[in-house]
């Protein structure tokens, strides 16, 4: 029982600490909070859907859907984001929630307003035992790709010279400009990460669900906004922190609470939140920049 609850604790933790990330690299170099984040994994998760109807293989459809989110993250950089940069909080955050709900819409009208399910192998809901326990392999490969992904995104940005200008831009993009590095290409490139987190937690997350609706986006990225505020605004360590604290909070929440408390767990795992906030009001592992501002 505690080994399959901890896969599924950390398998869940994965999902929201990629997407917790992807809003935090946004969020420190423009200050934009991209509640459309999760329009874009709806996206790839169409992208997933749209492919294997019309015959695709399994691995191919997995790529077109992490592509596909990729391309959206850039196109609504490019349509929706880029003329707003420099302005104030209020004003992204409207305009982050209005591009959301157009999304939504257009995701209703034109592909289904329903759940349309996804037929993916049967290999990828087997099962196996480890210490008695029943553990699935789509959570085990969920905690897999999740690290991975993680540690590869870490090694992008601490060591090529394109992870290195986004860190500079996250501590002061003016700065950047005025050495001659190419801003737009600096944001484009933090929105084509987001957007490859977020094509990967597609993946995972209709792998788990066998389904994709205009809403499969929307709670996952609220809770990994909670995770990012939880961390630390900004800071890519308290993200991905955050993302596998909400995690972890939710399956042991589920797993473990009397029936009679059931229907309150969202409620315990957010009061828990605002109980830590309340010790670190600057989050688990505040921006290094935090205080400066």
């Amino acid at each position: 029982m505690i080994i399959q609850q901890s896969i599924n604790a950390i398998s869940l933790g994965g999902v929201y600490a990629m997407l917790a990330l992807g809003l935090a690299i946004v969020f420190s170099i423009v200050g934009l909070i991209n509640f459309a984040h999760g329009d874009i994994m709806t996206f790839g998760g169409y992208g997933i859907f749209l492919s294997l109807a019309f015959g695709m293989s399994p691995v191919a459809a997995l790529a077109i859907g992490i592509g596909a989110a990729v391309v959206m993250a850039l196109t609504l950089e490019r349509t929706a984001f880029r003329a707003m940069r420099g302005a104030d909080v209020v004003t992204l955050l409207i305009t982050s929630f209005a591009v959301s709900e157009i999304l939504k819409v257009l995701f209703q009208n034109t592909i289904s307003a329903r759940p349309v399910p996804i037929s993916f192998p049967a290999a990828w809901s087997g099962t196996y035992e480890i210490g008695g326990a029943t553990i699935g392999v789509v959570p085990t490969v969920s905690i897999i790709v999740a690290f991975v992904s993680l540690l590869g995104l870490t090694l992008i940005l601490r060591r090529t010279a394109t992870g290195m200008a986004m860190r500079a831009a996250a501590e002061d993009l003016e700065m950047l400009k005025l050495l001659g590095v190419r801003a737009n290409r600096v944001v484009a490139m933090a929105f084509a990460l987001s957007g490859l987190l977020a094509g990967i937690a597609a993946v995972i997350w209709t792998a788990q669900r066998g389904s994709v609706d205009p809403m499969m986006g929307f709670f996952p990225v609220l809770k990994a906004f909670i995770a990012t505020v939880l961390g630390g605004l900004g800071s890519l360590g308290g993200a991905v922190l955050g993302g596998f604290v909400i995690g972890i909070l939710e399956v042991l929440t589920q797993a473990f609470l009397p029936d009679g408390l059931s229907p309150y767990r969202d409620a315990i795992v957010l009061a828990l939140v605002i109980a830590a906030l309340l010790w670190r009001p600057d989050g688990l592992l505040p921006a290094q920049n935090a205080n400066r501002s």
